[in-house]
């Protein structure tokens, strides 16, 4: 084989990965992006129809978010369970407005690769929006849409929105984002540890990945609940604060 063979073919060779290459970060940085896109509109525009059906689940308890969890509840006949979320299945819609005004993503079901692909994922078997518990969801930091992408600009006080059709909830962030590794499973406890939450309250954490481009940790964003209001009054006033 002459050399000037042996040049070409490992010209050639090279050429054919730069070009895989930059397919690669065009799927990745693009493609991603545009498949997100079409697949949250998909997921936001089922819950409009459900919301218009009337087919949401219960509303949470009415409570005030500071009344103590175990307050004796007044005589009546017990209210019906709601019912359970469906698997990969949109119920609510988060807003934060610290990243930018027209940021709004759906929240699904669990956190299964398949679900985030589509919106935010709800961790199964954490509390419900306004419940007492930990409403813990998880979203991607890049890729699909990149809606977790300035995370780490959120800051006390911040609010973060949420509703299930029936009723809004106004969550407060209590401190900057938080490192831990992917193991560290028990920032999504029904008392996050390491929150410097003290005992049972209605919480919400944030989580997504970290560094930026990467996986080997994550991120923590933990809020208490603030306020609510029936949807029929309209967005809450911390979409302006």
């Amino acid at each position: 084989m002459s050399v000037r063979l042996i040049v070409r073919t490992f010209s050639e060779l090279c050429i054919t990965i730069g070009a895989l290459i930059v397919l690669f970060v065009v799927y990745v940085l693009f493609w991603t992006g545009v498949k997100a896109a079409g697949a949250t509109e998909g997921q936001i525009d089922d819950l409009q129809r459900q919301w218009a059906r009337g087919t949401v689940s219960a509303p949470a308890p009415s409570a005030s978010p500071t009344a103590p969890p175990n307050a004796p509840s007044s005589p009546g006949p017990k209210p019906p369970a709601p019912k359970a979320y469906r698997d990969g299945k949109p119920f609510a819609m988060l807003y934060v407005p610290r990243f930018g005004k027209g940021w709004e993503w759906p929240v699904l079901e669990n956190t299964e690769v398949k679900t985030l692909q589509k919106g935010l994922g709800h961790y199964r078997g954490t509390a419900r929006p306004g419940a007492t518990g930990n409403f813990a969801v998880a979203g991607h930091r890049r890729t699909y849409g990149d809606p977790f992408k300035d995370f780490p600009k959120l800051r006390p006080g911040d609010p973060v929105l949420l509703t299930d059709g029936t009723t809004w909830f106004t969550y407060r962030i209590d401190k900057k984002p938080y490192r831990t590794v992917p193991s560290d499973i028990g920032v999504i406890d029904p008392v996050p540890r390491k929150s410097g939450f003290d005992g049972p309250g209605r919480y919400l954490t944030l989580t997504t990945c970290e560094p930026e481009w990467g996986s080997s940790h994550r991120l923590i964003a933990w809020a208490h609940l603030d306020a609510t209001q029936p949807v029929t009054e309209g967005r809450p006033a911390a979409f302006h604060s």
